[in-house]
């Protein structure tokens, strides 16, 4: 059996799918497993073990109706006997149709719920996680769902080049959407508190777009934590996460990047929702519940009615308490 598993973008999403590609390699080991992504994420899914070629979209290349009928076209020319698409947008289903044989593709939330939702007319509950969702896509083919072991692959190589902050604590203050991200004075103060609690400076991490908000939450923190924002891989910061003391994030590429190294983490909600997912022992839900939360699907550029309290509401000394009681 040959089959293409498509899921093109973002890094959290991608790496949600080691799961299933696990759970169907276990039950089905002479299958081969392509995996169709964005190149700019292939970091998220490369060196994965349950896949046997990565095939990278361009958008210079690729994008455009004529050139995703072409893609899905020379795709077809792999004889796959089916096709996974756990996207399930225009790109991925263009490209499905165009390849031509069974597709089985993930079924998001309902278009009522969607609207509802971003009308500001009801707040965003879940049906199911996005895993137990993505399993789904597979009932035919009978995998087993064992919870959420996420995988996030790393290189010897990318170990040797953070060996020397082995042992640190590591912030991750950024998020796709500004109300994903919790207060910098909140990182700051956190930061402060884990210096004086463990006298290890706490590592900020985050791509380069996130270096200037690192660097006021190291000025918050009185210089006691260190900005390393865009001076890592993402190869590297899954390495830095696989050796760290824990991970304080938000519902962001790290939270999942962390789960998959098997980091201690914790990790904070506001205006989504924390039923996407699942928590064990290894992850920490620190979520308010504001009566207005969670408001969004996938977080705003702002909070919708002003005030921002499912994030401002969270203190530095709160969470710096869960991490205690968490780590004892």
């Amino acid at each position: 059996m040959k089959v293409l598993i498509i899921r093109l973008s973002s890094i959290g999403d991608i790496i949600l799918t080691t799961p299933v590609l696990k759970e169907f390699k276990r039950k089905y080991p002479d299958a081969t497993v392509d995996f169709l992504v964005l190149d700019k994420f292939k970091d998220a899914i490369e060196g994965c073990p349950y896949i046997d070629n990565l095939i990278l979209f361009n958008k210079e290349k690729n994008d455009g109706l004529g050139n995703l009928l072409n893609l899905g076209k020379k795709l077809r020319e792999n004889n796959y006997d089916y096709v996974f698409d756990l996207h399930g947008k225009v790109r991925s289903i263009l490209i499905s149709k165009a390849i031509g044989v069974k597709t089985y593709r993930y079924k998001k939330r309902s278009l009522k719920k969607t609207l509802l939702v971003k009308l500001r007319m009801t707040t965003y509950e879940v049906d199911d996680t996005i895993i137990k969702n993505y399993f789904k896509t597979f009932k035919d083919f009978g995998l087993e769902y064992k919870g959420e072991d996420l995988t996030f692959s790393f290189t010897e190589k990318d170990l040797l080049k953070v060996r020397e902050y082995k042992g640190y604590p590591v912030l991750a203050p950024g998020a796709s959407k500004e109300t994903k991200k919790w207060t910098p004075e909140g990182f700051g103060n956190l930061a402060a508190l884990i210096y004086k609690k463990y006298k290890k400076v706490p590592l900020l991490i985050g791509g380069k777009n996130d270096f200037e908000l690192c660097e006021e939450i190291r000025k918050i923190s009185g210089g006691v934590s260190l900005n390393l924002a865009g001076k890592l891989t993402l190869k590297e910061s899954g390495a830095l996460l696989s050796q760290s003391m824990f991970l304080v994030t938000n519902d962001s590429g790290p939270f999942h990047i962390g789960r998959g190294v098997k980091c201690r983490t914790f990790v904070i909600f506001g205006p989504t929702s924390p039923g996407m997912f699942e928590y064990d022992e290894e992850n920490t839900l620190i979520y308010g519940k504001e009566p207005c939360s969670p408001c969004s699907l996938h977080g705003d550029k702002q909070c919708p009615k002003g005030h921002f309290n499912c994030m401002r509401h969270i203190t530095g000394e709160m969470v710096m308490n869960i991490i205690e009681a968490g780590r004892k």
